[in-house]
């Protein structure tokens, strides 16, 4: 156990650095820069731009050196801790996430923790009670979550919430609260609103869940260990919870790589829909705008959640599936 957290925490290295370096080329790869943005949108309005005054904002925003020493400036800066300028929002990248990281957090975290609270129960009873009146209902409601996107779904909360009560659910808190620093008194008014983009954003993946669970159980169910558990009277309850459960949730356990980058992008078009201040429309922005520090690294941070969401997932099914051996290519 010990060397395979060795060669996993040495093999996240270099993968880091491989990643970092296709990030910041692929940022490259689009024609300009966030300079030749903002030097079109001024001449939009109508102001000139002199060659001089375009020669000191290359030279201020660090874009007249070679892109090779622009992306070890900005990789030695991530590893002290700096994540580099935003060109756009003319502050440092850590300042510009602010409460932003932190209401994504919360927003994908009790999404997830309502996904699974859901899905569990009912994707359980649906397995358990096969072709049963409850089954038929509940996989019936499943498809329609599936088939209904959530920023559709968003769009249909905010028409009926305006046109039937006369409100607005769009925002994760009351206006007067929008530029204020973090208090109790927000906290509370984050918490009444977090409701709604939880159940829009939560749809989907809850009924895709079902589907999953449901299906993965009822092949647990089938096996030749289950029957042998019937056999020698073991309870229904005891034999679901100790063994085709338990195998049942290894794609669940699996999928923790996934969750941990949604932590921080989130979904990016419900919260445009529904004008949420997260992380997820800020980086379509600084994609759009090409603010490149930003962006790069919002995007490293996704990828650093998706390489230790791997590792913590063959942890976690390790520990929950005794027929994993994580030093089986060792002793071979």
């Amino acid at each position: 156990m010990f060397r395979f957290l060795i060669r996993r925490t040495l093999v996240m290295i270099p993968t880091l650095l491989v990643i970092s370096a296709m990030v910041f080329i692929i940022i490259q790869l689009p024609e300009g820069d966030y300079l030749t943005s903002y030097i079109t949108e001024l001449e939009a309005q109508g102001e000139k731009v002199s060659a001089e005054k375009i020669a000191f904002l290359r030279e201020q925003y660090g874009l007249d050196k070679p892109p090779i020493e622009q992306y070890f400036a900005w990789l030695f800066g991530m590893l002290r801790g700096n994540l580099g300028f935003s060109f756009e929002y003319n502050l440092p990248v850590s300042q510009v996430v602010g409460d932003r990281l932190f209401l994504s957090f919360l927003l994908s975290f009790s999404t997830i923790l309502f996904t699974w609270v859901v899905a569990f129960p009912i994707g359980v009873y649906s397995a358990t009670h096969q072709y049963s009146w409850g089954d038929h209902g509940l996989t019936f409601i499943g498809f329609l979550g599936l088939a209904t996107p959530n920023f559709l779904l968003a769009l249909v909360l905010l028409y009926f919430a305006n046109v039937v009560f006369g409100t607005s659910v769009g925002g994760l808190m009351d206006p007067q609260y929008l530029d204020q620093p973090m208090s109790w008194a927000k906290f509370l008014s984050v918490l009444e609103h977090l409701w709604i983009p939880v159940i829009v954003i939560g749809t989907s993946g809850t009924a895709g869940m079902i589907r999953r669970l449901r299906a993965n159980l009822l092949d647990e169910l089938q096996k030749q260990y289950v029957i042998t558990g019937r056999a020698k009277g073991l309870s229904p309850f005891k034999l679901l919870m100790k063994y085709p459960l338990r195998m049942a949730l290894n794609p669940f356990i699996a999928d923790i790589g996934n969750l941990l980058p949604q932590v921080v992008s989130g979904a990016a078009i419900v919260s445009v829909v529904l004008s949420l201040p997260t992380t997820g429309p800020m980086l379509l922005t600084a994609l759009q705008s090409q603010d490149m520090y930003l962006a790069g690294s919002f995007l490293m941070f996704l990828a650093a959640l998706t390489v230790v969401g791997m590792f913590l997932s063959d942890l976690a099914l390790a520990a929950l599936d005794p027929r994993i051996r994580l030093e089986g290519g060792l002793r071979r």
